[in-house]
Order: C-alpha cells, then structure tokens, then sequence
C-alpha cells in the first residue's frame, strides 16, 4: 500500500526530531484498518483506555491557530484556556482554517508536520500515561509517544485545559 502523503510527511518530522514511541524505538505511524474520527473509537481500535488518546484540536485564537493536545477522556474548557492564553476568543476551527494552518484534516491532525509552527499546549492529564497515541495525518494514521516527547516534539507548552 502506497502511503498517503500526509503520513510521509507526519513521519519524516517524526524522524527529524528523533522521536521516541515510549518503549525506548523511534516513533512509527502506523495505519489502522478503518478512520477513527473519535478518541473513543481510536482507544478502541488500539485496545487502550480513552484518556491515553492525545486529540488534536485546532482552534482559531483571536485568528492564530492554536493546536491543543487534550486528553481524549475529556473536553477543552475554551474560556478558561483563552483567559489563561490572553487571547478574547477560542472558537472552534473550520475544516478550510484546520486544513491551512495544518495541511491535515480534522480527524487526522497530528501534532507535527504542519507548513509553519504552530503554538500548542499540551494537556497536562496525558503525563500519567506512560505511552500516549496521537493522530499521523489523516483519519487512520495513529502514532504512540509518551508526553514528555509530544511537549519535546511539539515545542509545546503543559497546560490544564479542561
């Protein structure tokens, strides 16, 4: 199977950053056999619980984009993150904003790989995990790190943001 470009792409930055998948080897994406456009059907397919998913949302702040990696077992409170941030706004993204600042659509966006930086926080529930799994670039294309790689990888900043 031919891989989808975004994955390619997902995986080079991966690779660039020395990636590590919680057990000591690089991070691999790996394609699951059907999209999972959910933190409960991903947890599913892989057999985890649902807070070991790290969701990327995109939201547009104040017009910047903002990528939050939340806990899959619960929701982004956007007031709080917003007043914590010093931004007026959080709102939701459209797919057409995801898909600009990302190069992914929503439902695969991955925490790297994306044309130009991005700021991203990173919800502070997902340390207790010892291997946590975020999306690879499209709907099916998971990959599993731990949390201290996502902050790493991500040049993200620890936040509580629910």
């Amino acid at each position: 199977m031919q891989t989808h470009p975004n994955v390619q792409v997902v995986q080079d930055a991966l690779d660039a950053a020395g990636a590590r998948d919680g057990s000591g080897g690089p991070c691999q994406v790996q394609l699951l056999p059907e999209a999972v456009h959910t933190a409960v059907a991903a947890a599913t397919a892989l057999g985890i619980e649902v807070g070991q998913i790290a969701n990327s949302l995109i939201f547009d702040a104040d017009g910047e984009p903002l990528l939050v990696l939340t806990s899959g077992a619960h929701r982004v409170d956007t007031a709080k993150v917003a007043a914590d941030i010093g931004i007026t706004a959080l709102r939701r993204a459209t797919p057409e904003f995801v898909r600009e600042n990302t190069g992914q659509p929503i439902g695969g966006v991955a925490p790297l790989g994306h044309p130009k930086p991005v700021r991203t926080l990173v919800d502070v529930a997902l340390e207790q995990y010892p291997q946590i799994w975020a999306a690879g670039g499209v709907p099916r294309a998971v990959f599993p790190t731990t949390y201290a790689e996502l902050l790493r990888i991500t040049a993200g900043t620890a936040a509580e943001v629910a």
